[in-house]
């Protein structure tokens, strides 16, 4: 079983978690919009590839190329298999990562836009916030379900004015702007962390 140790004070998650959004830039910002209303498109029944696309660009622009050589039959067989709310977590990553440029992160990325209260993403840097490395399903099952007993406290709440606003999607940036503010180094102007933050994924 995973042992994850949360590193940033829990008080300071909710600013962090503003953080993400204030410092990211506006194209991350139209990226991950995008990515939410391609999911809650999904989630109402529109198993397109071009839905897929916009979550993988928003995640793991790398991707793309790869997910583009499934057929449309299987994306649209994937898609409507996980966005039934009654498959278990551990079904809809397997469904997800049998497709060609879906690794368990990138699967992660997907079900949290599609479901946003359900799932959260398995990220290196929000792992780094918990001090665990990126690993298998079974792995995110257990950070999934660590993350949403976080999320349930009363020191992180929904942003309502921004995509997904659930506790959980709060806590996924909170952990992630940890995780970068930690690595920033002395040296580094605001611009060169503009442009790192702009390649997100």
């Amino acid at each position: 079983m995973a042992d994850f140790t949360l590193k940033p004070p829990k008080k300071e998650l909710q600013q962090l978690a503003e953080e993400y959004w204030e410092k990211s830039s506006k194209k991350w910002r139209s990226a991950e919009k995008a990515a939410f209303a391609a999911g809650t498109a999904i989630r109402k029944g529109n198993f397109s590839l071009k839905n897929l696309v916009t979550i993988l660009k928003w995640k793991s622009a790398r991707s793309v190329f790869h997910l583009k050589k499934n057929s449309s039959d299987q994306i649209k067989d994937a898609l409507k298999r996980v966005s039934s709310p009654k498959m278990s977590t551990s079904d809809a990553m397997n469904v997800l990562i049998d497709l060609k440029g879906v690794d368990v992160a990138v699967a992660s990325a997907i079900l949290t836009a599609i479901f946003p209260r359900r799932y959260t993403v398995l990220d290196f840097r929000t792992l780094e916030a918990l001090g665990h490395p990126r690993h298998n399903v079974a792995f995110y099952e257990e950070y999934l379900t660590f993350c949403k007993a976080l999320a349930r406290g009363d020191f992180i709440t929904p942003q309502n004015n921004r995509p997904a606003p659930t506790a959980l999607r709060a806590l996924d940036r909170a952990l992630w702007r940890w995780s970068k503010n930690m690595s920033i180094k002395p040296h580094q102007t605001r611009a060169s962390i503009e442009e790192e933050e702009d390649g997100k994924d």
